[in-house]
């Protein structure tokens, strides 16, 4: 993923907001969560009913949600829908999350061609952040953020090693002993390791 690294270099560039935006809401898109301190989820009239955000996952990441073209029929029941979800979920957690005690995510309607509702997303931002400084909720996402990316750094750096060690001679020796049964797949990937340790 290279959302942390374009974040670094944007902040690092002076940049004191950086949004980052998904195409929809799939795995990689919920994954982003991860890399954002604030995330808005944008959803539009008739997006659906309550099984399909918990199925996808929506009210767990959303710091704020975005009911768009609001101007359109169907706008304040989807802002219903998601008010009884809230409600259903229950008080935010210390970092902003849904959990025990702390942060609700706001509901908010906007209409994107005529900029109504635009101020009062960037108040539920700015409300959020708020929140995240004043709960000590900020420092730990981003602690978490930057443990979760020296994980992953580590793991791509150990997975070129067990590429590296895979390709060896011995390895294609140790393949042909594991097929034929004479060594378990255990005990080779062992010995592979420590020719690599």
């Amino acid at each position: 993923m290279a959302a942390p690294e374009a974040v670094r270099v944007l902040t690092a560039a002076g940049y004191p907001w950086v949004v980052l935006e998904t195409v929809g809401v799939g795995q990689a898109e919920v994954e982003v969560v991860g890399q954002a301190d604030t995330t808005v989820v944008v959803v539009n009239p008739g997006w659906g009913d309550a099984v399909q955000a918990n199925k996808a996952g929506l009210m767990e990441i959303a710091d704020l949600f975005v009911v768009n073209k609001a101007d359109r029929p169907g706008a304040s029941d989807a802002a219903r829908d998601l008010e009884r979800m809230l409600d259903m979920a229950g008080p935010g957690g210390e970092d902003g999350r849904p959990g025990a005690t702390g942060w609700r995510p706001p509901v908010v309607c906007t209409t994107s061609t005529t900029g109504e509702g635009v101020e009062a997303v960037w108040h539920g931002v700015a409300d959020h952040r708020a929140h995240l400084e004043a709960s000590g909720g900020l420092a730990a996402r981003r602690r978490a953020r930057a443990a979760e990316e020296v994980t992953r750094l580590v793991a791509a750096r150990l997975l070129e090693r067990a590429r590296t060690a895979t390709a060896s001679p011995r390895a294609a020796e140790l393949a042909d002993a594991v097929a034929t049964g004479e060594v378990d797949p255990w005990t080779a990937a062992d010995e592979l390791a420590g020719d690599e340790g």
